[in-house]
Parts: structure tokens; sequence; C-alpha cells
């Protein structure tokens, strides 16, 4: 199932405070950018972010976005958006 528009449009409205998020369509699916630096997507509707040391205490469910990838955490509560923000950085940063 790919994602919507729609959940694409709310996701990124959600991260309003994460500085420099872009998003690039993929397979049906979204990327997502902060600052270049690629930390997770939007597959079937749902948030998913790299998993980095630094997000861990965020204490998120692992899943894979599709059969065959590697595991990602799943940002559950999408609707805090300070909280999505820290998430985001702590991922950013843990990339770079």
């Amino acid at each position: 199932m790919a994602s919507t528009k729609e959940y694409r449009d709310f996701i990124l409205e959600q991260l309003s405070e994460v500085s420099g998020v872009t998003c690039r369509p993929m397979m049906g699916e979204f990327l997502l950018y902060a600052g270049g630096v690629l930390f997770g997507g939007i597959y079937d509707d749902r948030l998913l972010v790299k998993k980095v040391p630094k997000n861990v205490e965020f204490k998120m469910s692992e899943t894979v976005p599709y059969p065959g990838a590697k595991p990602m955490y799943l940002v559950e509560d999408v609707d805090d958006q300070g909280r999505l923000a820290e998430i985001i950085n702590k991922t950013v940063g843990g990339i770079v």
C-alpha cells in the first residue's frame, strides 16, 4: 500500500519545527531529509526513522518499511510536534 499525499502533507506540517526538512517521492512512499541528511520516511502512512544510538532513549518500537529492509523505528505519536522535533534532531545528529 502506498502512502497518501494527505498523510505526507500532515507529517510535513508536524515537522515544521525541524529545520530544513525536505521530502522526495520514492516508489509510492516518501523519503525524508533534514539538512540534506536522510533520516527516515513515510511508508504505508507510517512515519519511520533510522535506528541510531542517539534516538534509543525514545523507546520506539521497531518495524520494517518493506520486506527485506533494515528495521527502523516507528514514530507513533506524531501529534506532539515538540517531541517529534526532538526525535528527528537526535536521529539526524546520530547519523552525521
